[in-house]
């Protein structure tokens, strides 16, 4: 089935999906970010494929389950996200981990994001975790939508596999750490201990904090420990997602060591 309108009810609930107006479904672009979804095992409720798909993705087309509707090259490019249309979109079920995921194994690390903003430094972050051996993230209120497209495509895939869980509270957050026995540690250029000489390979929850504002002062004052990352003058200070890398890689070292 060939679909010419945009006016389609199909299409119209996939663009209610993109705009994030149906809270349980995600939307994801492109062949690589939808071989990620499927290689994760998330359900697909719909995919909407190119009239004359190319040969990857006929091939990945028949990995998928779900039903698949052609749409014209018009319909394909009003729906899509990017700037020209890659081809290929699926709505897929909203991954909800359990919580006790996050506190597997026995030095978890675990990531939480205070107010994060931007979708490309969310989804840096999201993938730079995955990369570091993160157990999971706490995306603290008021933070971008971890499961955005641009989110997504920033994370590149890590976001299908590393748990998630979304709009906590950031102090209700570093309650249920200090329960299951981490250490609470906040980034902030005003810290006295580097991150150098932190322990990282005790279970820790690492905080990070709003781009221009850094983390709450609620959270500041809740948690165990704070760190600043040294840098050289006159720079004062990183982009948050170079900052996470920077940190958590110190923390694989460490335990590496």
């Amino acid at each position: 089935m060939l679909i010419t309108s945009s006016s389609n009810e199909r299409v119209k609930h996939a663009r209610r999906v993109r705009e994030g107006r149906e809270r349980d479904l995600i939307f994801v672009e492109g062949e690589r970010l939808t071989a990620e979804c499927v290689d994760s095992g998330i359900r697909l409720h719909a995919c909407f494929a190119a009239a004359e798909p190319s040969a990857s993705q006929q091939s990945l087309l028949g990995r998928i389950t779900c039903p698949v509707l052609q749409l014209s090259e018009s319909v394909l490019e009003s729906l899509s996200d990017t700037t020209s249309t890659q081809g290929i979109i699926v709505i897929a079920e909203r991954p909800f981990p359990a919580v006790d995921r996050l506190f597997e194994g026995s030095a978890p690390l675990v990531l939480g994001l205070d107010r994060i903003q931007d979708p490309g430094n969310l989804g840096t972050l999201v993938r730079t975790a995955e990369a570091a051996g993160v157990q999971g993230i706490f995306s603290f209120a008021g933070s971008a939508d971890a499961f955005s497209p641009k989110t997504l495509r920033s994370s590149m895939g890590s976001a299908f596999r590393l748990p998630i869980l979304p709009d906590v509270s950031g102090l209700g957050v570093i309650e249920t750490c200090r329960k299951h026995g981490l250490q609470t540690v906040v980034a902030t250029g005003e810290a006295d201990l580097s991150h150098y000489d932190y322990d990282w390979r005790q279970p820790t929850l690492l905080i990070l904090g709003n781009e221009g504002r850094g983390a709450s002062t609620e959270i500041m004052s809740a948690c165990d420990a704070r760190v600043r990352i040294p840098l050289h003058a006159p720079v004062e200070s990183l982009n948050v997602a170079a900052a996470g890398a920077a940190i958590l890689f110190e923390a694989v070292r460490q335990r590496r060591a």
